[in-house]
């Protein structure tokens, strides 16, 4: 918000355009109650404001601020008194829902009201004159100050916004990579269970059930090989790299293997290893196309 000082300077309002809106105030006083009533007239026939209007102890608190704002316009003492009371009237609007359109539409009704009141009792053209643009530059004066409050409104609503948007995305993301973390941990819990049943495949070797010792083995080492895998993609992944889905059918393809192993090792019927070996044909044929995809996305 600028200063009353700055605002002056900004609209060049001078202290001659000062005493000139001072000498208007008998007028403004003397129109102040015909001025306001034609304008909550325009008013009541504007649906959105006349909404506004309805209790009678209200309209008449408000036709009274108006009045008192009206003369004030013409007081020739403009400072930083002056320059609250305009903020606090824009405060109000925003206060009780007022679209500052309609703030605008009734400026607009008073600009024409006082021009029309300096047109007729001001016979002389040049005077008239330099009551009208000194009447506009104040005027113009406070609905920017009026405006502005809707503005910092909006700021505020966008920046409480945004602090708790930003909040809430630092919060998931924390969160997210707890989950993360977690995951890790547990994989890597996974993967010395997986290191400790290989070893108990090894000793079935050497207690001479070779077979069974060493399908067995070569299914744990594929496991293996999926925790590792597994793992390194989360590891990425917490270090900020992308999700890999390449590695989560290649998971699959590894357990379906183990699978076909165990089928044969149990001598399972022919058609579910037949449906076994279908299942990773077509996996193997979704990998190639995926790889594909990916190769042909990176440009390679």
């Amino acid at each position: 918000m600028f200063t009353i000082d700055e605002l002056k300077r900004h609209y060049l309002f001078t202290d001659d355009d000062a005493a000139l809106l001072a000498s208007l105030q008998p007028l403004a006083e003397a129109n102040k109650h015909a001025i306001t009533d034609r304008m909550y007239d325009y008013l009541f026939g504007i649906p959105e404001t006349a909404a506004f209007l309805q209790d009678d102890a209200v309209l008449q608190r408000l036709k009274t601020s108006h009045q008192d704002w009206l003369v004030g316009l013409f007081s020739g003492k403009y400072d930083n008194h002056y320059l609250r009371k305009l903020e606090k009237i824009g405060l109000a609007h925003v206060r009780i829902g007022l679209n500052a359109h309609f703030v605008n539409c009734a400026m607009n009704f008073i600009r024409q009201a006082l021009v029309d009141l300096i047109r007729e009792t001001n016979a002389d053209r040049e005077m008239r004159r330099k009551l009208t643009n000194a009447t506009e530059k104040i005027l113009d004066a406070n609905l920017d100050v009026m405006s502005a409050s809707y503005l910092e409104e909006e700021l505020k609503k966008e920046f409480v916004s945004h602090r708790l948007e930003s909040k809430l995305i630092r919060a998931t993301e924390r969160f997210t990579y707890g989950l993360n973390l977690i995951l890790v941990l547990a994989l890597a819990g996974v993967s010395i269970s997986v290191v400790a049943q290989f070893g108990w495949d090894l000793v079935h070797i050497f207690q001479g059930n070779i077979e069974k010792g060493v399908l067995s083995a070569l299914g744990t080492l594929l496991i293996l090989w999926m925790m590792i895998e597994l793992l390194g993609n989360e590891i990425k992944n917490l270090k900020g790299g992308k999700f890999n889905i390449l590695v989560f059918i290649g998971v699959i393809i590894v357990a379906l293997i183990r699978e076909i192993l165990i089928s044969t090792l149990r001598h399972d019927a022919l058609e579910t290893q037949a449906f076994l070996a279908g299942t990773l044909l077509i996996l193997g044929i979704v990998y190639y196309l995926v790889s594909r995809s990916q190769k042909d996305g990176t440009g390679h």
